[in-house]
């Protein structure tokens, strides 16, 4: 059975965006690419018809895997998200314990999960670790570098 790719409906629309992208603009940008690398005549030593080629190849199974994945998305309606608890759609701050450093995450599907942009998933450590969570919960992750604990300071729609 395929796995559910939960999304955001913000992630939703990166994505059907891409798409999009990807279908009307870059397809006929390599296919043009393709065209002229062929009117330059022998094939066989021809490195932009070989590099258009790789393009196309790249672009095509792009286009499958967002296929792939929104065939199989569930999205979080964000105004419906439970602010009692931590959950998948919600944005939180939370304490490092030991660096005494606030921290906020966006909780995010794994399909979203970007974080140098304060997206982490449900599958992630720390992620898994505050889902189902309340304000002033301890949580105690186990990650590679050891043990970290955290104190959930809110939890907040995402904007």
């Amino acid at each position: 059975m395929n796995k559910k790719n939960i999304l955001t409906y913000e992630g939703l629309q990166k994505l059907e965006d891409e798409l999009e992208h990807l279908k009307v603009v870059r397809r006929k940008e390599v296919s043009q690419k393709i065209k002229e690398a062929r009117e330059q005549g022998d094939l066989s030593e021809n490195a932009e018809y070989d590099a258009a080629k790789d393009e196309q190849r790249d672009i095509e199974a792009r286009i499958e895997d967002i296929e792939k994945i929104l065939k199989n998305a569930e999205v979080v309606v964000e105004e419906e998200v439970d602010l009692n608890k931590i959950s998948i759609g919600c944005q939180v701050r939370i304490l490092d314990c030991e660096f005494d450093e606030e921290l906020e995450y966006k909780i995010v599907g794994s399909t979203e999960a970007n974080s140098l942009k304060g997206k982490i998933s449900n599958e992630s450590p720390v992620g898994r670790a505050l889902l189902g969570k309340k304000v002033g919960d301890l949580v105690k992750v186990e990650t590679q570098a050891g043990e970290l604990e955290y104190k959930v300071l809110s939890i907040d729609r995402s904007n």
